[in-house]
């Protein structure tokens, strides 16, 4: 199997090998992950974005919304909604998070399309991704919850490590799967597109879901009121000693 050769006379160990460890490229003097890029891009394409909608087209909302309207809202709404019923009681900076990472998430994994590499495909990025997941479950419980709240965070000291190697091993399935469609001429020139496609748009989809679900379930945990029990009531044999 690892003898057989693409196009390009590659053997598939040296394409598959070539895909999960890229030569690194320049960064101010630094070698860095060609994803590095993409991420610094769908960053700056993000808060470009977000700042046009602010300025100039969100104060043109009307009451009966048209149809970009109510994309906006319905995406707005998915993430708040998520929050809402995942942590009930505190949830205004959840919603927010999640809502921005959750973007970036997507939009990092379809940059793919347009030929640069996925932001996750690099570890680091998955860890970056986790370390600030956790890190708000984390802050989150401590400040709303004090002590208590930081021990239940704290308790899932695994998390983080669990959520990157999802993300990191979920996205390099599917891009080992898309190379091996891509790179050997046993199929024809339109099924590779359209599984390209089809992988990088349903990794896309279920990458962003997961994550924001599951830190908007940790979240709710560390952050769920803690209620004093109440007093038991002393039996009328212990009051009938006290008198």
């Amino acid at each position: 199997m690892s003898r057989l050769l693409n196009v390009e006379g590659q053997t598939l160990g040296e394409v598959l090998k070539e895909a999960v460890l890229p030569e690194d490229v320049d960064f101010l003097g630094l070698g860095v992950h060609p994803s590095f890029y993409s991420a610094l891009l769908v960053t700056a394409v993000l808060l470009l974005t977000a700042l046009i909608l602010r300025i100039f087209v969100i104060p043109g909302f009307k009451t009966v919304p048209g149809k970009f309207q109510a994309v906006i809202e319905w995406i707005v709404s998915f993430f708040s909604g998520l929050a809402k019923n995942n942590s009930p009681h505190h949830n205004g900076y959840l919603g927010t998070f999640i809502f921005s990472a959750g973007l970036f998430i997507f939009f990092g994994t379809m940059i793919e399309l347009i030929g640069f590499p996925a932001v996750l495909v690099d570890i680091n990025g998955c860890l970056a991704i986790a370390v600030f997941s956790f890190g708000s479950i984390l802050i989150g419980g401590a400040v709303i919850n004090g002590r208590k709240g930081a021990l239940s965070a704290l308790k899932d000291f695994s998390l983080p490590i669990s959520m990157t190697f999802r993300l990191f091993g979920s996205m390099l399935s599917g891009l080992l799967v898309t190379e091996l469609v891509y790179q050997f001429i046993a199929l024809s020139f339109v099924v590779p597109v359209f599984v390209g496609v089809i992988f990088t748009v349903l990794h896309a989809i279920m990458q962003t879901y997961i994550l924001t679900l599951l830190t908007s379930m940790f979240f709710g945990e560390s952050t769920e009121p803690h209620l004093k029990k109440p007093k038991k009531e002393k039996s009328r044999k212990a009051v009938a000693k006290t008198v």
